[in-house]
């Protein structure tokens, strides 16, 4: 089957990893760990991550206690996780949240560097969409995508999987191209409105140091639009 273009990350980390070298650093995400002390999520509540990556982020949040499954479209990402982190191997499993099926709602979701990989507005919409289903009454996600809130950008998905020399470390690297699509904060809360979700709280943040600049979100399910199921 066809790779989509947003499934290249997983080609990218089979070739650092491959070198003995990670993508990204191990430093966690400020914001993520301040959403949860600051919406009061407790550690008895059932928290999502979406693109966890090589596991920065989820390695914080388990050792805070918290009860995080943390899911990746890449089987390289969870696989490396789990061997990173065997103690909390049962936490990390694959999950294709714009393609995939996924039982379960969650009192908190977090997607930190993973929004901007979608490019195309029916993969964004599924993206929203998944958040609106997933999400617990009265629970809340928190979004951090690539963008200063201002610029408006999209790469060309058909290079997506196109090999390029990157740094990687002390380690040059040929990996896979991927994808980017930055939105301003007109659209992004379109985006948001379109979709059912109410946004909380919105801004600027950073994940040194790979991220100078994160435009974040934290929302929830409108009002409006309450399923009625919850």
């Amino acid at each position: 089957m066809e790779k989509k273009y947003y499934e290249a990350y997983d080609d990218r980390y089979r070739a650092v990893h491959a070198k003995g070298v990670s993508w990204l650093s191990d430093r966690s995400t400020p914001i993520v760990l301040d959403t949860i002390e600051k919406y009061g999520v407790s550690r008895t509540d059932a928290i999502l991550e979406i693109g966890c990556g090589e596991g920065r982020d989820a390695r914080a949040v388990l050792d805070g206690g918290y009860g995080l499954l943390a899911t990746d479209i890449s089987e390289e990402a969870v696989s490396f996780c789990r061997k990173r982190m065997p103690a909390y191997e049962s936490s990390f499993q694959v999950l294709d949240c714009i393609n995939g099926s996924h039982e379960g709602r969650y009192d908190f979701i977090y997607a930190v560097a993973v929004l901007h990989m979608l490019v195309l507005d029916e993969d964004r919409k599924a993206f929203y969409r998944f958040l609106y289903e997933h999400l617990a009454e009265d629970g809340i996600a928190l979004i951090c995508t690539m963008g200063d809130g201002s610029e408006e950008m999209q790469s060309d998905i058909s290079m997506a999987f196109q090999l390029q020399e990157r740094n990687c470390g002390s380690e040059k690297v040929m990996v896979a191209g991927t994808s980017c699509r930055k939105v301003s904060f007109g659209t992004f809360e379109k985006e948001m409105d379109s979709n059912h979700l109410e946004i909380i709280e919105k801004g600027i943040t950073s994940a040194l140091p790979d991220f100078d600049a994160l435009m974040f979100a934290v929302v929830r399910v409108d009002a409006r639009f309450q399923k009625e199921d919850s």
